[in-house]
């Protein structure tokens, strides 16, 4: 059908005078408008462009410095962590009070600047935080020793009547809060900046270069050190007879060295087994772990040098748990995986019989007759010897007091840090001398804090053991090599454990818990696998 005639109708409407005049009210209506607003915004354009922008510019400004500074703040945090790392390492590895003093007040003061860098940017914590979640249950439980008034006078070394604190020594239990919850800060810190391959590459040199230099300081002193004070007053030297009498390296106690020898050697083996294996590597790798294993053996602690015999023994089970010694064993493994990996496997099994030789002559060569000496005296330590009768200071007669103790305090212990005053009433001696330490840190965890404690320490170890599985799987072969050496490093601490108490000294509980982190430490995906 045509529009031809409903358009000439429209056309003659359109004629119409009025309807005309209403059109032209209404276009002159929009025009006028449409020239106001041209005119409003050729004014605006006309003022300073500062003026009108000001208010926006400045929040820009504002959200840019806010960013500057937390992009600032974020390396400042984790390189003065590490720092901080350096210096307590110094001091008899942190012992004196005002140098530990000093250490807590410098993580807590970087723990205000990371609740300054999360309020800035936003990231407070990172899933691997939860770890730290037993740690604090043990801060609360410390707490409730020294608070809670549950102990009868009739159990208890004070005179009068009346209810006292769990804790034998309120004092040490408060220290032992302050000393936990710095481990806890520097913990946390760690594990929020730890966050690239590079962090973490300069947190394993840290550890390692410890080692290293309280190695050749250990060195330097028993090859030169003649009269008491050797840089630091209260260092002694070394005893003809008595080998690591005098303490090695910045330690007072020779065990304390080995610890942190331990430590710095597991990721030594870890870093020297990892792949692809280059040389070069391998090179730089021996010649830092042959010096501690050395200057271990010079040590005379008995403790370390059965600790990093096992530790050896232990990576070597890491490599076929890890991927590929995994696949490898696998059932219904191709002949193609079995030539993939085999070298791999065959090249790291020489490798640890290799460093097992060189233990060997190590101990043969180094130690000779004083260490010889030492190794015979360890059936005195679980016997009764003519001249601990009456001072009943060996392991053999500590032990025995300890449980004796623990059956009296079973479910929340003497306090962390009483047990000094709590083992004077079960130490039946002369008085001369009245042991300090259980010399086996899980029966000092028994017997300061209970049952409850040992309930709070095998939910962390679980945890922990969680979070590692999951690193030993990762495809990243540099991340992979670092968590095995890292866990031989704990393994060997928790092995020297058994026997002493190690984990007391600042230093070393400090790299403890590194070794943790650096176990299970979540960084930012790369895709470069290269060392």
């Amino acid at each position: 059908m045509s529009l031809a005639p409903w358009r000439r109708q429209q056309r003659a409407v359109d004629v119409n005078p009025q309807i005309t005049q209403i059109k032209n009210m209404a276009f002159g209506f929009w025009s006028l408008a449409f020239e106001t607003n041209a005119r409003l915004r050729a004014s605006q354009e006309q003022r300073p462009k500062t003026e009108v922008q000001r208010p926006y510019l400045e929040s820009v400004k504002s959200v840019k410095s806010v960013d500057r500074l937390a992009r600032l703040l974020d390396p400042f945090i984790f390189y003065s962590v590490l720092a901080v790392f350096v210096l307590a390492a110094i001091p008899y590895g942190t012992i004196e009070p005002w140098w530990k003093a000093i250490f807590e007040c410098a993580i807590f003061a970087l723990g205000l600047l990371w609740i300054i860098e999360g309020m800035l940017s936003g990231k407070w914590l990172v899933r691997q935080h939860r770890l730290l979640v037993p740690l604090i249950a043990l801060v609360a439980l410390a707490v409730v020793q020294i608070t809670l008034p549950l102990r009868s006078s009739s159990v208890s070394l004070l005179s009068g009547t009346g209810l006292h604190p769990i804790s034998f020594s309120p004092y040490e239990t408060q220290l032992f809060i302050y000393d936990l919850m710095a481990l806890l800060v520097a913990s946390g810190l760690l594990l929020r900046y730890t966050t690239t391959r590079s962090r973490l590459k300069s947190l394993v040199y840290v550890v390692i270069g410890i080692g290293l230099a309280s190695t050749g300081f250990g060195l330097v002193r028993r090859a030169f050190q003649t009269k008491p004070g050797f840089l630091l007053h209260f260092l002694l030297p070394e005893s003809a007879e008595a080998m690591g009498g005098g303490g090695f390296g910045q330690f007072i106690n020779h065990n304390h060295f080995a610890f942190l020898a331990e430590m710095s050697l597991g990721l030594v083996l870890g870093l020297m087994l990892s792949r692809p294996l280059r040389m070069t590597r391998l090179a730089w790798c021996l010649a830092v772990a042959i010096p501690m294993w050395i200057a271990v053996v010079y040590s005379g602690s008995r403790g370390g040098l059965a600790s990093i015999t096992v530790q050896v023994l232990f990576i070597a089970l890491l490599i076929f748990i890890a991927k590929p010694g995994r696949e490898l064993l696998r059932e219904g493994t191709r002949h193609d995986d079995v030539r993939r990996f085999g070298p791999f496997l065959v090249k790291r099994v020489v490798l640890i019989a290799s460093f097992l030789i060189v233990m060997v002559l190590g101990i043969v060569w180094v130690g000779g007759d004083p260490l010889a000496y030492k190794l015979e005296s360890i059936r005195y330590e679980f016997g009764v010897k003519d001249s601990d009768k009456y001072t009943r200071t060996y392991r053999s007669s500590i032990w025995p007091m300890t449980w004796e103790m623990i059956k009296d305090h079973p479910i929340v212990g003497v306090g962390f840090g009483g047990y000094w005053i709590a083992i004077t009433k079960y130490h039946k001696a002369s008085g001369a001398y009245s042991p300090q330490e259980a010399h086996n840190d899980y029966l000092e965890l028994l017997s300061n804090g209970g049952l409850i404690g040992v309930a709070i320490g095998l939910w962390f170890i679980v945890g922990f053991c969680k979070s590692v599985l999951t690193r030993l799987r990762h495809r990243d072969p540099l991340l992979s090599a670092l968590s095995i050496g890292a866990l031989a490093g704990i393994f060997a601490v928790a092995i020297h454990s058994i026997v002493d108490f190690g984990l007391h000294i600042t230093i070393n509980a400090l790299l403890f818990v590194t070794l943790m982190v650096i176990a299970t430490v979540t960084i930012s995906p790369s895709t470069d696998y290269t060392d």
